[in-house]
């Protein structure tokens, strides 16, 4: 697929999903971003970007304990969405810009954290737009990658891949831990630091929350009611009573930048 073609379905997707994604319980789950702020060590002296912010959860979080924080994302729907939020947190230290991950439309250096937070499974060049989140980072500042990690097992994480495509057309291929890792070597930076957590959600709320093509909702639920059985997606799905639950395995990797 063509840049061009799979931004205009990341746009078509994200336009729908905006309201739905941006207010999911496991989206705005307070402990996870407490983990994130953890995690990339922000404080008071901070300026923050965050690539790919979708409804601005992440980077409202960070804006109340940072300097300054910065959101851009390519669906002017989610930046409706985190401007919403900004006044309902009444933050007035935060900006927000439309527009792509490559190029970032920032100078060299111009941010001490810059962080990404289930964006890079729907990149198509996410190598790139990692070089491009290491350029606009100023140096002794940090990286942030948050992603899904899918399966080391190749067969396994090329079933978990199909099934997130069927469910969502925007999705291009989620990691796994050695190659989100290995990304940041790519882009020039030291070996990141690595946290876990698990994303919980159920699998009528994932769908609920997504905009399949015609029929593949239907394809999604028999693939995930097999992975009951024989593990096929590589990640944690079970039955709780009459709900099908899955856990998307979550990978933080931060990396420092040599000072000046």
């Amino acid at each position: 697929m063509s840049q061009d073609r799979h931004q205009a379905t990341i746009v078509d997707q994200f336009t729908r999903q905006a309201v739905p994604f941006s207010t999911a319980p496991g989206i705005r789950d307070e402990e996870a971003l407490r983990l994130v702020i953890e995690a990339a060590g922000a404080g008071p002296a901070d300026t923050v970007l965050d690539v790919a912010c979708g409804g601005g959860i992440v980077v409202c979080a960070l804006a109340r304990v940072v300097r300054h924080a910065t959101g851009i994302d390519l669906t002017p729907a989610m930046i409706d969405q985190a401007r919403r939020l900004q006044a309902e947190r009444g933050l007035a230290n935060v900006s927000w810009h439309v527009g792509d991950v490559r190029p970032l439309p920032f100078a060299d250096g111009a941010f001490s954290i810059v962080t990404s937070r289930y964006a890079f499974h729907h990149l198509l060049d996410p190598a790139g737009a990692l070089r491009e989140m290491a350029r606009v980072c100023a140096p002794g500042g940090r990286v942030m990658l948050i992603d899904v990690a899918a399966s080391p097992d190749p067969a396994r994480a090329a079933e978990f891949n199909r099934m997130e495509k069927l469910r969502d057309p925007s999705h291009a291929r989620a990691l796994p831990l050695a190659e989100l890792t290995a990304l940041f070597a790519g882009a020039g930076l030291a070996a990141p630091t690595l946290t876990q957590y698990r994303l919980e959600t159920d699998l009528d709320g994932v769908l609920s929350r997504s905009f399949p093509d015609p029929g593949d909702a239907d394809r999604v639920r028999a693939i995930v009611q097999g992975a009951l059985d024989d593990d096929r997606l590589g990640i944690p799905v079970w039955r709780d009573g009459p709900v099908v639950r899955l856990a998307y395995p979550i990978a933080v990797l931060v990396a420092r930048l040599a000072p000046a």
